[in-house]
């Protein structure tokens, strides 16, 4: 079969990649030369249009750079610190690093604290509100600016907010393209105007600070935040880092002004890079990959003088090339000496959700080591009393010197009055606050959607449509704002939202209404009218939304009709009846889709557009395409269901498309039929009667495909299955959301003790070859919190279609854990062996007792080797 063709443009940016990240444009050194001195990196080159160019190569750089800020230090401001800090008790520095969620501190306790910064995660409004209005904010943000202001030292508090595509989590905000998106426009002028109306949206509801940009360089798209990264190509996400800062931060030199807010330069470093795609995985790159492909983004957006940094989940790990850091949120390497020391940073690093949780030794409420490796604000959303506490104990005997406090608290200050904060008004009084039209930019976000449309296929010149076409609608995303927005909207997965809940929102059917006219557009969403006497028929279908973690496909297939078989039964329904078919594909990452392609004539990778849906729709029709398509990707699309990690610079690349890819309206290339052999269910997967290699996910912060989470009890022992908003309820048991390593990745159930109940995974109407884990002496493996311990008998079981089936007693298991903390459980499989067929589980996971009982369950998987843990059980202790 032949490949797409590519453009001369998209070769060379390939070739000149490959170059780049292989050092083929860096000239040999001299035998006998003197050590090369730090690289240096200031302002980037800029094009004709005065923004950051997206280069044809970067130079490699043989160490961590010093990079020049666009912001340097003020004499004025350093001394006003020093007189600040010197005035400060420990209490009120520690509160001056300690960050709450707005749903867990009241703005009195701002005061009684000295807190220094509040945020909102996702999914988290004023009063709880979703559609909490703009005049909601503010008053929630004057209630804390004035809680600081009326504490002794009178330090503004900033509050931090994850707007990632526009100010996302606001009731009738105009939400942007998801990065991903933006960039496959190749437009850093678009990405600074993006950012710097982001800015205006945040300032119209009073918030200070934005948790972006995302500067990921993702490599393996079954990561769950692909669309959060501009691209898997480093010089895209150099000069977008520079560009998304500058706008975020209009362009700040020595103050951050009215049209600005305080950008974040996140997650550092490596988040995009770690193995199969996992998030908050294990990034095993050399030094040279981190700095010459994950840093160039920091680079970028460092040199336009970003204030902050956010340290990243990811642990950077790999034992054959001496690399041990583990957890970055712990590295002194990664925050003190490279960010801080090499890089010369000055401004301060925040902190991920609970991050300092998963530094080995500590918790949410404690951990020094994170503070000594150079965290200054941290993110501890619920435990910050305790986490206060314990800092200052930890201060007073030593564990934390106070010359570190002392450095957070400066960088702290120093960013405050960077932003102005000390002379401000309160965030109800300043430029923007409440202005509807700060929080709505239709104009721009519809030209952003419409640059960023990229045209795989388009035989036969079905696209544009004229003006007066007469199209048939299909698919389940042409109609639904969440499926087009995605994550990170409203909710934090994006999840449980309506239309009604965007308003002046447009949908791409909407769009196509206005373009073609009302009575042109046939909407059917399952696609069972017959497209005869329609000249073309319009699908969009794709994914639905996902945030972290959720969005992970681990080991699943990247093939887009295992994930979304109901796309691919509506396309079968329309395609082949004479009317052109013209698929337009919303998702956040590039999927294996040639089933889908072959029964397209044309093909729009669409990606997240946001709440402007008229922008697809303007391009797929003659006259207000403005120009054609001129999208390219920025990620390269595979041609296999488990081809990933996929980049120009991988052993072996051959993508379907490759990077830089993108037909225009008026180019005549024709893609032939695509081979549709069906990838496995499971990429890499190791059961069956050899030896497993790799763990078997089964409950990762939401069910790992094919598995199911389920509640059985007398109500209904067939099984409640557990909704994806993490609840359901039996009289002998409930169930809901709970955190246990991170945000939402648990379930706690609770047993009523009024009858028999279980709690279990299954794989509905399946069941899998699973010996390969006994095989390589596995275990059952689980994250715990007991929060009652069981009060009758209580076991753990798996089974092989009931009533085969194998159990394990527990009961003295749970009760001995330590109640409230995490725990993590590892029983040998061969604790099972007994009385499990391994050859056909299909339950891989089951915990039932008849009495009171209480525990959050996270991270749930069979693990190769974990029978031979220290720290797994031994079979004898799980009897009786």
């Amino acid at each position: 079969m032949a490949r797409p063709p590519r453009s001369p443009r998209a070769r060379n940016r390939v070739a000149l990649a490959a170059l780049v990240l292989m050092g083929g444009l860096i000239p040999a050194q001299a035998a006998h030369a003197a050590p090369p001195r730090q690289p240096d990196i200031g302002r980037p080159a800029l094009d004709r249009n005065g923004c950051a160019r997206i280069e044809n190569s970067l130079p490699k750089l043989s160490d961590w750079p010093k990079v020049r800020s666009a912001m340097p230090q003020n004499p004025v401001d350093e001394w006003r610190i020093k007189q600040i800090l010197s005035g400060m008790s420990l209490e009120e520095k520690v509160g001056q690093m300690t960050q709450p969620e707005i749903g867990a501190i009241t703005p009195a306790e701002v005061t009684q604290y000295s807190i220094g910064s509040v945020l909102n995660g996702g999914g988290s409004w004023p009063g709880g509100n979703k559609h909490a209005g703009q005049q909601d904010w503010l008053k929630l943000a004057d209630s804390y600016w004035d809680a600081a202001k009326a504490t002794r030292t009178k330090i503004p508090v900033i509050w931090g907010i994850d707007a990632v595509h526009g100010n996302n989590n606001v009731y009738g905000s105009t939400v942007f393209p998801q990065n991903i998106a933006l960039g496959a426009a190749h437009d850093p002028c678009l990405v600074r105007d993006v950012e710097n109306s982001t800015a205006r949206q945040i300032r119209a509801t009073g918030q200070d600070w934005a948790f972006a940009p995302t500067l990921a360089v993702v490599q393996d798209d079954r990561w769950g935040r692909t669309y959060e990264g501009f691209s898997e190509d480093p010089r895209i996400t150099r000069a977008y880092g520079y560009e998304a800062m500058n706008g975020l931060q209009a362009g700040a030199r020595l103050r951050i002004g009215p049209n600005g807010v305080i950008g974040t330069a996140k997650h550092f470093i490596g988040d995009g890079g770690t193995t199969n795609g996992q998030d908050q995985g294990v990034n095993a790159s050399s030094e040279a990959d981190m700095i010459n492909l994950h840093g160039q983004g920091y680079y970028g957006a460092l040199a336009a003088g970003a204030q902050t940094v956010m340290a990243s989940f990811n642990s950077w790990t790999n034992p054959a090339l001496g690399i041990d850091e583990g957890k970055i949120h712990g590295s002194d390497k990664v925050l003190n000496q490279i960010l801080k020391g090499k890089m010369g940073f000055d401004g301060l690093v925040v902190s991920d959700w609970n991050g300092i949780g998963q530094v080995d030794g500590c918790t949410n409420a404690s951990c020094p080591r994170a503070i000594n490796a150079g965290i200054d604000v941290v993110m501890v959303p619920n435990d910050w009393k305790a986490f206060i506490a314990n800092t200052v104990a930890q201060v007073r005997g030593g564990e934390i010197p106070m010359s570190r406090i002392d450095d957070a608290v400066t960088r702290i200050l120093r960013v405050k009055l960077r932003a102005g904060l000390f002379e401000e008004r309160k965030p109800s009084q300043r430029w923007y606050a409440g202005s509807p039209d700060a929080l709505t930019d239709k104009a721009l976000a519809r030209d952003a959607v419409r640059k960023s449309q990229t045209l795989l296929k388009n035989n036969g010149n079905v696209l544009p449509l004229a003006r007066n076409a007469k199209v048939l609608v299909v698919g389940k995303s042409a109609d639904s704002i969440q499926n087009q927005t995605g994550g990170w909207t409203l909710t934090w997965q994006g999840t449980g939202n309506t239309n009604a809940d965007f308003p002046g929102a447009t949908s791409i059917l909407a769009g196509l209404k206005e373009d073609l006219g009302t009575a042109n557009v046939t909407f059917d969403p399952t696609g069972t009218v017959d497209p005869k006497g329609y000249d073309a028929v319009i699908a969009v279908v794709g994914e639905t939304p996902y945030a972290e973690g959720v969005g992970d496909l681990q080991r699943k297939s990247l093939e887009a009709a295992k994930l979304y078989p109901e796309d691919l039964a509506v396309l079968d329904k329309v395609s082949g009846k004479g009317t052109p078919v013209v698929t337009v594909y919303v998702s956040g990452r590039p999927l294996y889709v040639n089933k889908e392609l072959n029964r397209s004539d044309a093909f729009v990778a669409a990606w997240l557009p946001g709440t402007e849906g008229g922008g697809v729709a303007d391009m797929l029709v003659r006259g207000k395409d403005r120009g054609g398509y001129h999208g390219k990707l920025s990620y390269s699309w595979p041609k296999s269901a488990c081809q990933t990690p996929l980049n120009p610079w991988s052993p072996g690349y051959d993508p379907l498309f490759a990077l830089g890819y993108g037909l225009t309206s008026n180019q005549r290339t024709t893609v032939g039929k695509l081979d549709e052999t069906e990838g496995p269910a499971r990429c890499g997967s190791t059961g069956g009667g050899g030896t497993a290699t790799e763990d078997l996910p089964i409950f990762d912060r939401t069910d790992v495909a094919p598995y199911k989470s389920f509640i059985g009890s007398a109500a209904n022992w067939g099984g409640t299955e557990i909704g994806p908003d993490g609840t359901a309820s039996h009289p002998e048991i409930n169930v809901v959301p709970a955190d246990v390593n991170v945000q939402g990745d648990g379930l706690k159930a609770t047993w009523t003790g009024t009858g028999a109940a279980q709690l279990y995974s299954q794989h509905p109407g399946g069941t899998d070859d699973l010996r390969g884990y006994l095989n390589a002496d596995g275990a059952l493996e689980f994250d715990v919190i007991v929060h009652s311990p069981p009060v009758n008998r209580t076991v753990v079981s798996l089974h092989c279609v009931y009533p085969c089936s194998s159990e394990v007693n527990a009961t003295k298991l749970f009760g001995d854990l330590p109640a409230g903390q995490k725990s993590t459980v590892k029983i040998p499989l061969s604790c099972f062996a007994s009385g499990l067929d391994f050859e056909s589980v299909d339950t891989p996971f089951l915990v039932y007792t008849d009495g009171a009982f209480s525990a959050s369950f996270a991270n749930v998987r069979w693990s190769p080797g974990g029978a031979k843990d220290p720290d797994a059980r031994k079979c004898s202790d799980l009897t009786g």
